[in-house]
């Protein structure tokens, strides 16, 4: 261990004396105004409750199955994951030691940690630090002042380009600048320390995707080694890196933002798995729409495995913790090889002991709480994942992807038709007699599911989905609630054909590409009724948490 901090120590030093000679320093103002004055807490804000919002949960995995090398690596991938961290706090805010330093309130400060800024992400992005105001649509990948209608009279090649920032020029017109260039000094420490961990890496698979890894942070070329990712089968140890989702930039979901996953596999729960991902050109055919809505056939190289997860960075940190992925985003590589689905085995635990459980106590009818079981909540996690592989991934005139189509609505969309597609796999599997379980139990589970995913809020495109699926269940009468006794039950044969009608509208949507179908279904039903928000208010009175934050780190992992 004393090698690897010697040689961190002095790589942090070497590129602190180069950098000045071999890079242009961009003056981009990418930060909100310097104040003056500290900053405080909204008076109508109890940090003590908003940080009781969070329960901690420790990021340990068992490591005796890893080789000294293995060992070593973790820490440079953690410090890697570090450098994404400080530029997803850029892209979501700005001057992170800036808007820390002007408060002086200790809980305040762990909350704007927690949410990388001063905005509640679990309370529709509400602010909570006095004359903040809303959180910008834009983030801080566009100037905050620049409107729709600029953007799209600008004549800027790469402005819709996933890896871009867009910022003003004195005179007040907008130019470009490439990730790479705009985050160059912590993109290019990350990549040294993944081409110093592919030293070590004992997989061939791993060592190739960690040199073409730290290329691509270095250039924003990030398809070949997508590719070698996918390629990739037998190693131990993962990372994702890099700008991955979209969901930060509300305006357009444009712009990727940076985090990071630093990932032990589960080899025997990963065998388990293996084989669900050879049903996808089967399950492609029989999803509920009509044949053109289904034309494409989804990569079959695509592969399903479980993890500890042992450190989160950036993006997939902030505010409701991720417990599964799926990736790549590149439909060229999806539709070339498929895409890999990560269950996160601990953190997803962690969040049915401490959260689902709790919460079915207080909403599920007691009659239905024995259907609501780990496997099943795994298992509903899991193929909401391989889910996203089901569909179109072009609009049917085959013009452009149905990400670009849909701009700001499509992650919310995506999101959707993950969720119910994933209950559509579970039945035909079922039936097939290639999972184990009842119908009931991933109902069941999934029900409880929807309340403890909506208490994200319905600003992210998660929590529009979740609000778009409850209220469509709702109208279809895939479930009832007792005022008698406040509980919800489901009912299984309405839940089928809900299941059906919703997967059918999503579908349709996305292969037309029809923007304003799309924004019409979220308008209308990705809202929080005043019923619905009534049970949320009990779980908030049983002191149910709504989500989880991390304990993690060489620390933690006793590799220090």
């Amino acid at each position: 261990m004393k090698i690897i901090k010697s040689f961190l120590n002095g790589a942090w030093r070497n590129i602190t004396v180069l950098i000045p000679f071999i890079i242009l320093i961009f003056s981009m103002n990418c930060t909100p105004p310097v104040r003056d004055k500290k900053l405080t807490a909204i008076d109508s804000v109890d940090m003590g409750e908003k940080l009781n919002k969070y329960t901690s949960f420790k990021l340990e995995s068992d490591l005796s199955s890893l080789s000294e090398n293995q060992r070593k690596m973790i820490p440079l991938l953690i410090e890697a994951a570090k450098q994404m961290d400080a530029i997803f706090w850029e892209e979501a805010y700005g001057n992170k030691e800036e808007l820390l330093n002007s408060i002086e309130n200790e809980d305040t400060r762990k909350f704007v940690m927690i949410n990388y800024g001063p905005w509640d992400r679990l309370d529709g992005n509400s602010p909570f630090i006095e004359g903040v105001g809303k959180k910008p649509l834009t983030a801080n990948f566009y100037p905050q002042d620049m409107t729709k209608e600029e953007f799209e009279n600008a004549n800027l090649p790469e402005k819709a380009s996933q890896y871009t920032l867009l910022r003003r020029k004195e005179d007040g017109s907008m130019y470009t600048i490439p990730y790479h260039e705009a985050f160059r000094e912590r993109t290019l420490k990350a990549a040294i320390l993944l081409d110093s961990a592919a030293k070590l890496a004992e997989d061939e698979g791993f060592k190739k995707y960690l040199k073409l890894r730290a290329e691509a942070l270095r250039t924003d070329e990030y398809f070949e080694s997508d590719m070698a990712w996918m390629d990739m089968k037998t190693n131990q140890i993962d990372v994702v890196i890099g700008p991955i989702e979209n969901y930060e930039d509300q305006l357009y979901n444009y712009k990727s933002a940076h985090e990071a996953y630093v990932l032990i596999k589960d080899m025997e729960w990963s065998d388990r798995l293996s084989k669900y991902a050879a049903f996808l050109p089967e399950l492609q055919q029989g999803i509920p729409v009509e044949d053109r809505y289904k034309q494409e056939e989804p990569g079959t190289d695509a592969d399903l495995n479980a993890y500890d997860v042992v450190y989160y960075a950036g993006d997939c940190n902030s505010g409701s913790k991720t417990i599964a992925i799926n990736l790549p985003n590149d439909e060229r590589v999806q539709l070339a090889k498929g895409s890999r689905r990560l269950q996160l085995k601990n953190a997803m635990k962690a969040k049915f002991d401490k959260i689902l459980i709790p919460i079915s106590d207080v909403l599920i009818a007691p009659e239905q709480r024995e259907y609501i079981t780990f496997d099943a909540f795994f298992a509903n996690t899991m193929f909401h994942e391989v889910a996203h592989g089901l569909g179109i991934k072009l609009v049917i005139d085959d013009t452009i992807t149905v990400r670009r189509a849909l701009k700001e609505h499509y992650s919310a969309m995506e999101e959707g038709k993950a969720d119910i597609l994933g209950l559509y796999m579970i039945s035909k599997l079922l039936e097939k007699g290639e999972l184990d379980g009842e119908l009931n139990d991933y109902y069941v589970t999934f029900m409880a599911g929807i309340f403890r995913s909506v208490r994200f809020g319905a600003t992210s495109a998660h929590g529009k989905a979740n609000m778009v699926r409850f209220n469509f269940f709702k109208d279809h009468g895939a479930f009832e609630f007792d005022e008698s006794t406040g509980f919800y039950s489901v009912n299984f044969e309405n839940m089928k054909s809900a299941v059906d009608a919703l997967s059918n509208k999503i579908l349709v949507i996305q292969g037309d590409g029809d923007y304003e179908a799309a924004g019409k279904l979220l308008v209308e039903m990705a809202m929080i009724t005043d019923d619905l928000q009534k049970d949320l208010d009990r779980l908030n009175e049983a002191n149910i948490p709504v989500d989880i934050v991390f304990e993690q780190g060489v620390d933690v992992l006793n590799l220090n």
